[in-house]
This record gives structure tokens, C-alpha cells and sequence, in this order.
């Protein structure tokens, strides 16, 4: 019998069996280096791509620690946006449904939207690990219906995001409140400057965990992009979507006004559309993203809210209407796809002033295969746009070879510089060839 590899860690017995109805077989390699810290008790950073399973190198760990008699907070689990946060819980609650009656751990969601009192009322009995936004467990806080003061561990997670959203005020307000010796476990895509004094003020020597990607983005995704050629751009998605017709596809956008212009446009043109942005109120943010697993929706479009954490499953397509500013958020984008062992496609509707951005998207190894839409043949391959420039390149640098295999005789006579240029020439014509040849 093949042995699970996450026996090694001795966890307890609800926690192997959610293991294997999750269909783990070998830890992730940010789990395998973050779980043993977690264990130990030690305070970590994990820097690591989405997609990485790093939701679980916390939460496994954590669950193993919680003590079901104590009837108080042992963990604190904070997340830059309910989406993220609700999806957190799940994942908990898909480990502690294993739990035997006797041994039952209570875990709880905290985030806004949600009715305040009626949560204040339920927190007579307080949960033993609990997930949600800094800003809502600040004020459950505040309102002495949450005592986070008997917890051993803090987690935040897409701390680069907290610090973006502008949530860093209300997490020192959550941390200050826990003990000195507090385990906090940070996790982040990157770890920006203006994080670091944060980090520093609840860390002490931290053990710091960087998982480099093995590539820039899953190996079973396509990369594709598709020049915008004065065309209307809300016009060609229409065509891209229709052409392509995805099982489940997002379209990005870098604001919310633009993604209810494509969004309203697409619906225009007789698409069923989702919509997820920050402007949504609590309610309309639920619903939408139940309809949307309930797969009530073939084209969504987004800002980069749904490109961090949130998992939709099956998308099968990104478009990227337009290259986000912030070109991680191009990987984190296109890491909604491919994803589980799956194929997927991310394409990318670009302009003249974006070569830069797909310039340097290609250094960090992206490949792109370049595209066109045409009316009668559909999507279809098209030249190479650096053609040209690296034919000119090519030129350039035989020039300057042959320049420099033919020089000046010493005893000049009439008519030597015509001679040098024919050498020259008829080296050219040699390189040429050789590079046809290629």
C-alpha cells in the first residue's frame, strides 16, 4: 500500500482523514517546508505564488494545534476580502467536519455585510479558530464580543494585498491586542517595502520560507495575444468570446468602471454576464459569486479582485481587456485557469504602448503565441511581432561583422574602397544565407 506522505507529520486522525477525501497524496512544497514551523510554534513568512497550496500549510497545522476543550480563541485567521475569507472557512470546516462529537472544534467566519448583532449575540460561546477581515474582528473587537487576547497564532494571508486594500491599520489594532510571545504567519505573493515595518513591530527573527516558481505561470496554459489594431476593443471580446465559446471564462479589467463599461456592453450584445468588482454591495458580492459556482454564468468580468485568492473553478479562459499596471497581477490573473492538472488559455488584447509590458513578460519566461481574429477564418497564428525588429537586429549585427573581417590594406591604391565594400558585400551575402539557413 502506497504510503501518504503526510503521515510524516503525525497528525491526528480527522485531520489524515480530510487529507485523503481532499485527494492529497504529498505535501506541496511551501507545505512541506511551512508545516513543520507551524507546528513548532514558530513565526514564518511565506512568500509563494497563488496556486501553491498555501492555504493549507497553515490550516493543517493549525487544527492539529487546537485544544477542543479550551473553549477560547486559539487561532486568528485574517484575509483581505470576504470572498477570500469565506472561502478560508470552507476549507476548515471540510477538515473539522471529521471531527469525533467529543472533540468538536468550533471554527467561525467574521466579515462585513453580514448582520454585526446577530453575530455579537452568537459570540457568547467563543470559536476556537476563527477566519475573516481585519476590519470586521476589529470591531467585534471593539465591541468586547471578541477576546482574541487567549489566542497563540496570527495568520495573514495575501498580506500584500492587505497592505493595497489599506487593511494594515486595523491588523496592528487585531495584533496589538494578542499575546508578546504571538506566532504570526505571514503569506504574500511579494513582500513589499512598505510592509516591512509592520512585520517587523510582530516578528522577531522570523523563519522566512521563498518558494521560486518553477515557471511564471502553469505549464498547461496557453499564453496568446491579440493586437487591438484601432478595432473596437469591447467589440473584439464580443468576437473572442463567441469564437472561443469557454466553458467558463473572466475577462479582466484594471477598474471598476471599466469592467461594468464591458460587462454592460457584452450584455448589450446578448451574453449572460457576471460581474465581480469592489462597488458590488455585500449582498450583490454573495449572490454573485453563488451563481457564478452555480455555473449560472458562461462570461464573467472582473478586476483584479477574483485574480487573488478567490477560487472559481473551471475557468477554462482569461481575456485580459486590458495588462493590469502591476504586471504580477498579469500571473495571478491568468493563474485563475489551469489549474487542478487542467488545461487553460489566457489571451490578452494588446495595444502598441503595451510592448514594454509583453516585453517584459516575455523575460520572466513567458511565451506568447501572437494571434489575429479574421472574419471568415476565426482565431488564427500571425507573424511573430519582434520579426521585424530582430530581422533588422540580424541585419545590423552582419554588417558589423563582415565590417570587421575586411580591413584597411596598409598601402592604399585607387579604387580600394570599392574593393573593400565588394569584400564586404559578398561577406553579407555569405552571413545572410547562413542565417536563412537557421
Amino acid at each position: 500500500m502506497k504510503v501518504n506522505q503526510f503521515d510524516r507529520y503525525q497528525f491526528q486522525p480527522f485531520i489524515i482523514e480530510a487529507i485523503k477525501d481532499l485527494g492529497f497524496k504529498e505535501p506541496t512544497e511551501i507545505q512541506e517546508k511551512m508545516i513543520p514551523l507551524v507546528l513548532k510554534g514558530e513565526s514564518a513568512i511565506g512568500q509563494s505564488q497563488t496556486g501553491t497550496g498555501k492555504t493549507h500549510a497553515y490550516i493543517l497545522p493549525l487544527l492539529q494545534k487546537i485544544d477542543p476543550k479550551r473553549q477560547e480563541v486559539q487561532a486568528v485567521i485574517t484575509a483581505p476580502t470576504r470572498e477570500l475569507a469565506t472561502q478560508i472557512y470552507h476549507e476548515i470546516l471540510k477538515v473539522t467536519e471529521k471531527c469525533d462529537h467529543e472533540n468538536k472544534i468550533m471554527a467561525r467566519c467574521y466579515i462585513g455585510g453580514t448582520d454585526k448583532q446577530r453575530t455579537i449575540d452568537k459570540l457568547k460561546q467563543q470559536p476556537q479558530i476563527l477566519v475573516g477581515t481585519p476590519s470586521r474582528i476589529k470591531d467585534l473587537m471593539l465591541e468586547q464580543a471578541l477576546f482574541i487576547h487567549t489566542a497563540q497564532t496570527l495568520v495573514v494571508d495575501e498580506a500584500d494585498m492587505m497592505l493595497d486594500m489599506g487593511f494594515i491599520e486595523d491588523l496592528d489594532k487585531v495584533a496589538a491586542k494578542m499575546p508578546v510571545n504571538l506566532q504570526m504567519l505571514v503569506f504574500s505573493a511579494t513582500i513589499p517595502e512598505k510592509l516591512k515595518p509592520f512585520l517587523k513591530k510582530y516578528m522577531e527573527n522570523p523563519k522566512y520560507v521563498h518558494i521560486d516558481a518553477k515557471r511564471a505561470s502553469a505549464e498547461n496554459l496557453q499564453h496568446y495575444i491579440l493586437p487591438s489594431r484601432h478595432r473596437s476593443k469591447k467589440q473584439l471580446v464580443v468576437d473572442v468570446l463567441l469564437q472561443m465559446n469557454p466553458y467558463l471564462a473572466i475577462v479582466f479589467t484594471n477598474t471598476k468602471k471599466m469592467a461594468d463599461e464591458v460587462a454592460d456592453y457584452l450584455m448589450l450584445k446578448g451574453l449572460k454576464v457576471g460581474r465581480i468588482h469592489g462597488d458590488l454591495n455585500p449582498r450583490e458580492r454573495k449572490k454573485m459569486m453563488k451563481q457564478i459556482q452555480d455555473l449560472e454564468y458562461q462570461y464573467i468580468v472582473a478586476t483584479d479582485l477574483a485574480s487573488r485568492g478567490i477560487d472559481i473553478e473551471g475557468v477554462s479562459h482569461v481575456i485580459n481587456y486590458e495588462l493590469p499596471t502591476d504586471l504580477d497581477f498579469y500571473i495571478h490573473r491568468v493563474g485563475r485557469t489551469a489549474r487542478a492538472g487542467q488545461s487553460g488559455m489566457a489571451l490578452t488584447i494588446y495595444e502598441i504602448s503595451d510592448e514594454d509590458a509583453l516585453n517584459r513578460l516575455e523575460k520572466i519566461g513567458i511565451e506568447f503565441k501572437h494571434v489575429d481574429l479574421k472574419k471568415e477564418e476565426g482565431i488564427v497564428e500571425i507573424e511573430d511581432r519582434n520579426k521585424r525588429k530582430n530581422r533588422q537586429k540580424q541585419a545590423d549585427e552582419t554588417d558589423k561583422k563582415a565590417k570587421t573581417m575586411v580591413r584597411k590594406p596598409q598601402k592604399v591604391k585607387p579604387g580600394y574602397k570599392k574593393k573593400m565594400q565588394w569584400e564586404i558585400d559578398k561577406i553579407k551575402k555569405r552571413e545572410r544565407k547562413i542565417n536563412r539557413k537557421k
